[in-house]
Formats: C-alpha cells, sequence, structure tokens
C-alpha cells in the first residue's frame, strides 16, 4: 500500500480489501463531529462519492441517476435500515472491492492495517464471477494457517451458515469472535469438501523474518515477508541492512501466501531493491496516470531472486511486478493471484466507511494483472499436499534445499552470483 500526498493506499487487508486509499487520515474523529447526518444523508453521501470517484463512468452499464431517484424516494427511521439500502445500492455495481462498512467494520478494518487483529487470519475476497467467498491467503503462524487452510478455498459455509448471496462484510463479522471461541469452516478445494473448527485468537502480526543461509551458491540473505503492515518497511530495511553487514552474496524474498496490504510499504519496499525505473502506475477513470518510481536510495544491488504463489497478492503483486519488470529480480513459483485494482476508504458523516474503486493499476511494462496475476520467470510448481506438507507438516523443509521452489531459487541465484562475479573481473 502507498501513502501519497493526499492519501493513504492499502493492499489486501486481513479483511480483504484489495488495493485501497484512505482519503482522510482523520477517521477516527469524523464519527464525532457535531453534525451527524440523517440516514437518508447517508445515502447520498455515498451515492455522490460513487458519482464522483468511481472507475467506471458508465457505472458497469448502471443507471446511477436513477438509482439515486430510487434510494431517496425511501423513508429511513433509523441508521441500520440506511446501512442495507446502501449495501443493496453498491450491490448493483457488482464491484465486490466496493463496499460499504458500518461503524464497527470500520473500526475492525483500521486495526487489521496495524499489525494486530482477533480472529483466526485469513484474507477473503468475493469472486467476481462466481460470487464465491474465496481466501485470498491465509497469514503465517495465525489459526487458520495452522488449521490448514489454503490460498483460493471456497468458504460455503461459516458455522453451519451459507455463504451463498454473503458479502465480504457479513462473512467477516461472522468469522471474527472473541479470543479463545471457535469458528467453523467449510470449504470447497478442488471439487472436494472439507471442515476446519478453528479456535480464534489474538493476532500480532511480524511481517519479516529473516537469516542467513549456507548453500551450494554461497552465503544467502533470506527474507520472509508475509504481509506489508505498517511497520513492514521498517522491518524490512532493518533486515537487509543486517545481512549486508553479514556480506551476503545474494538474497530470496520469500512472497509466498502474502495477501498484501499497505501499498506505501511496497512502494518503501521497493525502493530499497531498485535504484531507478517506475515501480507503479495507478489509472483513474479519465486515464489519467500516477506514477510512483524509485528515488536512488537502494539499499542493495546484489541478485534478487524473489519466490511467489497463488497467495501472492495485490501489493505482493505490485512489489514483484515492479522489480521483474525491471530485471532487477528473477521471480520463482507460480502463477500469483490477481488483483490490481485499487480502491479508496473514506470516513463518513456517522462513522461508518467507504470503499470504493478508483483505479487500476499496472506494472511498470504496462501490464494490467487483474483476474489474471503475474507469471514467474521459472515456473515451479507444487500440489496442494507438497504445499501443506512444506507449510504445516514439515515446516523445517520450509526455505531449505527439501523445499522445491527454494532450491530452484538457490540454483538461479548462483548462476547470477557467478555472472556479476565474471563481469566484476572484467573490469
Amino acid at each position: 500500500m502507498v501513502i501519497t500526498k493526499s492519501r493513504l493506499v492499502l493492499g489486501a487487508t486481513a479483511v480483504t480489501l484489495s488495493t485501497i486509499a484512505v482519503t482522510s487520515l482523520g477517521i477516527h474523529s469524523r464519527g464525532q463531529a457535531l453534525f451527524k447526518a440523517s440516514p437518508k444523508e447517508l445515502v447520498d453521501e455515498v451515492w455522490q462519492v460513487i458519482q464522483r470517484q468511481y472507475v467506471d463512468g458508465t457505472f458497469n452499464q448502471v443507471d446511477w441517476q436513477a438509482v439515486r431517484k430510487e434510494y431517496l424516494s425511501k423513508s429511513y427511521s433509523n441508521p441500520q435500515e440506511a446501512y442495507k439500502s446502501i449495501r443493496e445500492m453498491l450491490k448493483k455495481l457488482e464491484d465486490p472491492y466496493t463496499r460499504f462498512m458500518d461503524p464497527q467494520e470500520f473500526k475492525n478494518m483500521q486495526v487489521d492495517t496495524s499489525g494486530e487483529l482477533t480472529g483466526i487470519g485469513i484474507t477473503i475476497s468475493q469472486d467476481e464471477k462466481t460470487k464465491q467467498l474465496v481466501v485470498i491467503a491465509p497469514i503465517e503462524d495465525t489459526p487458520a494457517f495452522k488449521a490448514g487452510v489454503l490460498a483460493k478455498d471456497v468458504i460455503l459455509k461459516i458455522d453451519n451458515k451459507s455463504t451463498k448471496g454473503m458479502d465480504t462484510n457479513q462473512a467477516v463479522s461472522l468469522i471474527r469472535g472473541e479470543a479463545g471461541s471457535k469458528v467453523t469452516l467449510t470449504i470447497q478445494r478442488n471439487g472436494q469438501t472439507k471442515q476446519f473448527d478453528i479456535k480464534r485468537a489474538r493476532i500480532e502480526i511480524h511481517p519479516v523474518k529473516y537469516s542467513q543461509k549456507k548453500s551450494p551458491a554461497g552465503n544467502l540473505g533470506y527474507i520472509r515477508l508475509n504481509q506489508f503492515s505498517a511497520n513492514a518497511s521498517k522491518e524490512m530495511q532493518t533486515a537487509i541492512k543486517d545481512l549486508e553487514s553479514k556480506r551476503v552474496a545474494g538474497y530470496i524474498l520469500d512472497l509466498r501466501g502474502n495477501p498484501g496490504g499497505l501499498l506505501f510499504s511496497s512502494i518503501d519496499i521497493a525502493r530499497m531493491w531498485l535504484n531507478k525505473g517506475t515501480i507503479v502506475s495507478t489509472i483513474d477513470r479519465q486515464g489519467e496516470r500516477e506514477r510512483e518510481v524509485a528515488n536512488g536510495r537502494a539499499l542493495t544491488n546484489k541478485p534478487l531472486v524473489i519466490l511467489v504463489d497463488k497467495g501472492s497478492a495485490s501489493a505482493s503483486e505490485i512489489l514483484s511486478g515492479a522489480l521483474q519488470d525491471n530485471k532487477r529480480a528473477t521471480l520463482v513459483g507460480t502463477q500469483t493471484f490477481g488483483k490490481g485494482l485499487v480502491q479508496s476508504v473514506r470516513p463518513l458523516e456517522d462513522g461508518s466507511g467507504l470503499a470504493v474503486t478508483i483505479a487500476k493499476y499496472h506494472t511498470p511494462n504496462d501490464r494490467d494483472i487483474n483476474k489474471h496475476g503475474i507469471d514467474p520467470d521459472v515456473k515451479v510448481d507444487l500440489t496442494d499436499a507438497q504445499r501443506q506438507d512444506l507449510w504445516l507438516n514439515e515446516r523445517e523443509k520450509l526455505a531449505t534445499l527439501k523445499d522445491p521452489q527454494f532450491a530452484k531459487a538457490v540454483d538461479i541465484i548462483g548462476k547470477k552470483i557467478a555472472a556479476q562475479g565474471a563481469a566484476t573481473a572484467e573490469k
């Protein structure tokens, strides 16, 4: 996710947003404003935001003026009735990422992006075609992760309640709960149905783990980034500087299963690896582009390989796409998730919030990765059974030569280090 001068942009959060921009940083104070909007004024406020900001000027072929007339002709006796109408109104756009959050849901979203949350630790989204609830990725070392939930799992039921027709807000409300309580998810995976009984917990996310790895390619720096939370860029900087002081010959950056997070974090981190070039472009409905670029302050120019898979989403795709297109890194693994839309998140007068799709983002080579993802330079596929063994049952193999994707990364980086050494010797 990314902070510009006027807004905060986020990637996939634990509630399930793709790339998001918060238009005001005073998000706690608006709800306590002296003026409090009536329910009908709240409905109109949401309509006006969509009218001004939505990425598609046709509103996905919806007569948006007629929608306003329909919903402002209704009477609302309380905020809950307005909330219901707002959700109905937004559903007409058929955009799972444009969504309304009541005050509690909006507060939860803010907590999620701070790096701490209570729940089971999954990022979810709604499939744009099937409308089914899909797991983007479980967050590493959380209850859902340890239970065996995987990226791309379809959530059929939550505590035996069907998710058919359910939006992500409703799903998140059902999945959340007090630490120590349990929730049951019924999952569909590869045509088979599985059930997971998961105990909720308070989850503090430490986004960066790193270590030196002795390998056939030499002394390598291994950095595992599991989410782009508020402190990820600071922790990444610490990791790179420490590994540089230990004179590692190259780096493997592991983004497997990373569902995204704050876009400003992904841009800051890209700048740590990239001295020059475009990082990402966002394109609004007028076709205007806003580019984020490197600033000449890379912390290292040593060879880099990035590990990705189908759980690498949103901000992960921005980072990996930037480094791939600028030929700074080689991507190893499998095709990424495919989340290339930007949402703006803004507070509303009563303390509720609205996420609205305002733009799409392209990689430096002008690739639109939405619904497709990023293809790795070197494909190394794992079966679901292999992934489950590697990430759950035999974690000691992760990031060792018994991890097929890591082993391929070591092989590639060894050749890069040798080539760099030869080029230095020739000078």
